[in-house]
């Protein structure tokens, strides 16, 4: 009976991953894993916040359940008592809850995506225990459910827009939360917020709801009041180097997390003409006519600034573009997961994206220090001076595990 209802969600979850695949022929140059389909509606600040009502933890059963409402605005029953965790195609969901918990025991399954994170940044050092999660169960998008069984789930988190494959979960009586990158507009704060609410649905004896807001929210506008005096001239214009190898470059246009980016820092994105949803194939001609003053290289690709200022990826030529003239390419940060993403490292993620492209508007800002003060005041969680900068200094094979990754 288990083989013959392995095959037929096996077979939904095929053609769902088709359906979900067909706006973004690229394998994995979603940084989420996740499905394009769940991001026409957007949201900020707290007009997008979920009307829910979570249980006091004083009152759950062990033995019981209660109600969730997840991002695709399913209700979905959950064991009040969850010890064993998947995480599918929404691939930072497993940093946030390592660091939700303080604790990766509770993650048994996760993507390869992931995994790769983990080894090469500070999630692994500080959560050894992830390192144990299978990742065999899935594939790109493509999940093998008789080997996700095998894993004994007590919930799964999945991408919102993967109706057919939260439809296969359903039938299987696995409880699977949908959740969403860009239903709040690629607004990596508001997104976070939402992330961690749905998080505090699951498990009310560790609302972090409140602090995570107050915090993000704080953050945000301080950058925003010290860049609201930049004129239109003094705006950098910034291009962000998503994926990167000898065959292909990929940016974010107007419709994806660079353009948040862009518009949280006061800085212009040098890509915001092209009207694709999530990342898009550009060409050195664009990016020469584009000549960005500032150059953000992601972790979803392997590259470094001196792959851009010695040229030694393909047969590009960047010498002329004015970030590598005045050597203004960066690496974007890789704490707990690949920050141009959202995820738990979202408001240092901010400050420093905004004091590397304004140094002299954020000169008192020390990265280090704010670094370990957010991650203490919001998840009492204490880093040391080395582990905060390590968050910095990310190395190559973090971006490893996408297509089109390097060299």
């Amino acid at each position: 009976m288990k083989k013959v209802i392995a095959l037929i969600l096996a077979l939904a979850l095929c053609f769902g991953a088709v359906a979900c695949s067909s706006d973004n022929k690229e394998e994995n140059t979603n940084p989420t894993g996740a499905a394009n389909n769940d991001t026409n509606t957007t949201q900020t600040g707290n007009e997008g916040e979920q009307n829910v009502t979570t249980p006091a933890p004083d009152t759950l059963d062990p033995n019981g359940t209660h109600i969730v409402t997840d991002h695709a605005g399913n209700q979905i029953e959950v064991p009040n008592k969850v010890e064993r965790v998947v995480v599918a195609d929404i691939y930072p969901m497993a940093s946030v809850l390592a660091v939700f918990f303080d604790s990766a025991d509770k993650i048994v399954g996760m993507a390869p995506p992931c995994m790769s994170a983990a080894k090469n940044g500070l999630l692994g050092e500080l959560y050894p225990a992830i390192l144990n999660a299978q990742t065999n169960f899935i594939d790109g998008t493509n999940v093998n459910i008789e080997e996700l069984l095998k894993l004994n789930p007590d919930v799964v988190f999945y991408s919102a827009g993967s109706k057919e494959e939260g439809e296969a979960y359903k039938n299987a009586g696995i409880p699977a939360i949908g959740i969403s990158p860009g239903k709040w507009g690629y607004d990596a704060i508001e997104t976070l917020n939402q992330w961690i609410d749905t998080l505090v649905q699951i498990f009310p004896d560790n609302d972090k709801s409140k602090v995570v807001r107050e915090y993000s929210e704080k953050t945000y506008k301080m950058v925003q009041e010290r860049v609201a005096g930049l004129s239109d001239a003094d705006k950098v214009k910034a291009f962000f180097l998503f994926q990167y190898s000898d065959s292909n470059i990929m940016t974010s246009g107007k419709k994806f997390f660079g353009q948040w980016w862009c518009d949280a820092i006061g800085a212009k994105n040098a890509a915001e003409e092209l009207e694709k949803d999530n990342s898009v194939a550009v060409n050195m001609e664009q990016i020469y006519a584009w000549n960005p003053e500032l150059i953000f290289i992601t972790n979803f690709n392997t590259a470094k600034p001196d792959d851009l200022y010695n040229n030694t990826v393909g047969s590009y030529d960047w010498s002329e573009i004015d970030a590598v003239k005045n050597k203004q390419v960066y690496k974007m940060p890789l704490g707990m997961y690949r920050s141009y993403t959202c995820g738990v490292d979202t408001p240092v993620t901010l400050l420093w994206l905004a004091k590397t492209a304004y140094p002299t508007l954020f000169e008192d800002i020390d990265i280090t220090a704010e670094t370990k003060t957010y991650y203490k005041e919001v998840f009492g969680i204490t880093l040391t001076d080395e582990q905060a900068n390590k968050i910095f200094s990310p190395v190559s094979a973090a971006g490893t595990g996408f297509t089109g990754n390097g060299k």
